[in-house]
């Protein structure tokens, strides 16, 4: 089989990982496969990964016509048997020029958190969680199966050595080490970042704690303003800003406790670490086995009730600074979770039996529903576009930084 597999971005994000990391499990089953996409940091880890990797045309409309040409180009021109793309935008470009204009099989994956308007309903389907795959199976004619993030466990491990990483972040003898590795991003993650810090400045005051924040974006300078804030608050350095780094393996060893959400909250898991997973709108929970069954089925993500306070996730990291012995009863019980249900190997055998049911049952594409689809998409695109919505998307992104940064959290955003 020749796989052509698009991810929304080369940036450095779980989903991308993920793709790249199935990608190279299935070329080592024996097949053929590319990765199609907008130049970025992965690039080097999909060299790393013994891919090929062709460069998509960086016009960004949504779907974009010059990808939709050179997809219908390079399914031609490389005898492409199936594309798998990752989330809408890819999939929309693929439906147009793999599917309508080469008669090649389209699989869309979506690790969002919902289905956009703009997946074409025809399409097969792959969701990251349970939950979300049994919404989608109610509302679409289409094939709908369920695959979480894997996790590649034999390259994260719990023998990882951390230690240089402690040191270069200055982190001291008898000092207890929070991490969280994510984009510095406004939206999804501005929110638990901030409550992460705030919790952290209170910890301090009864604790030896630090907390490293790895990852970069845009919400980047508000969140340096706020850690240095506490830091002068506290008369020492409680918090720091490391950067992003390719592999963040060191970081998550390194830690005594990591606060994260989905592939990062796994990737901790299997070296052995402890988490609290974080979502939107005060949402924390341990991974415990008490808590299991709701992240496997809503994803290593959640949704709070907006509170205003941090007590909770106070409460929850305290709980784990102050027990050693339980800390490392999660670590262990996190690596087992992960091994056996997310490990690698074991998405990869499904991804290919998904692959193969694909293949024998090829979708229906509709011209109909690609007009549809495309009227969605262009709507979207001129909402975007125009300069009232690019005024209030500023306004709004910048009155939520500004709050982060002088420590006004929640903000009352109109």
């Amino acid at each position: 089989m020749r796989l052509l597999v698009y991810p929304h971005d080369l940036a450095i994000g779980g989903s991308q990982i993920n793709a790249v990391d199935l990608a190279a499990g299935i070329a080592a089953a024996g097949h053929e496969v590319l990765i199609y996409g907008i130049a970025g940091p992965l690039i080097s880890y999909i060299e790393e990964r013994g891919l090929r990797f062709l460069p998509a045309r960086r016009l960004r409309y949504r779907p974009a016509p010059s990808r939709i040409a050179q997809l219908a180009w390079i399914a031609r021109k490389e005898g492409v048997d199936l594309i798998h793309t990752y989330e809408w935008p890819p999939c929309l470009d693929a439906y147009y020029g793999g599917g309508l204009l080469m008669g090649v099989p389209v699989l869309c994956t979506v690790l969002g958190m919902t289905v956009m308007p703009y997946v074409p309903a025809s399409l097969p389907l792959i969701m990251g969680t349970a939950e979300l795959g049994e919404e989608s199976r109610l509302s679409r004619p289409g094939q709908v199966w369920v695959l979480e993030p894997p996790i590649d466990v034999s390259r994260d491990h719990p023998g990882f050595d951390g230690s240089r990483f402690r040191h270069d972040c200055g982190v001291q003898d008898g000092e207890l080490l929070i991490v969280s590795v994510s984009r510095l991003a406004i939206d999804l993650k501005l929110d638990a970042l901030v409550r992460l810090i705030d919790a952290v400045k209170l910890l301090a005051v009864c604790h030896r704690v630090r907390l490293v924040l790895v990852g970069s974006g845009a919400a980047e300078d508000a969140l340096l303003e706020r850690a240095r804030e506490v830091n002068r608050a506290c008369r020492r350095e409680v918090v720091t800003l490391h950067g992003s780094v390719m592999d963040p393996r060191s970081a998550y060893a390194a830690a005594d406790v990591v606060v994260a959400m989905g592939s990062s909250a796994l990737r901790a898991m299997a070296i052995g670490r402890p988490v609290v997973v974080q979502g939107e709108e005060a949402f924390s929970e341990v991974c415990e086995p008490a808590t299991l069954d709701v992240f496997l089925q809503q994803g290593f993500y959640g949704r709070g009730d907006g509170a205003s306070d941090v007590n909770r996730l106070v409460e929850q990291i305290e709980g784990l600074l102050g027990d050693e012995q339980r800390r490392g009863e999660l670590g262990r019980f996190g690596r087992q979770v992960v091994t056996q249900r997310f490990s690698l190997d074991r998405a990869v055998g499904l991804q290919l039996e998904i692959y193969e049911m694909v293949l024998r049952r090829p979708p229906r594409l509709s011209l109909k529903e690609a007009l549809t689809c495309a009227g969605r998409a262009l709507a979207l695109e001129l909402e975007n576009h125009s300069p009232k919505q690019k005024r209030q998307s500023r306004e709004r992104d910048q009155e939520l930084l500004a709050a982060a940064a002088r420590g006004a959290w929640p903000p009352a955003i109109r």
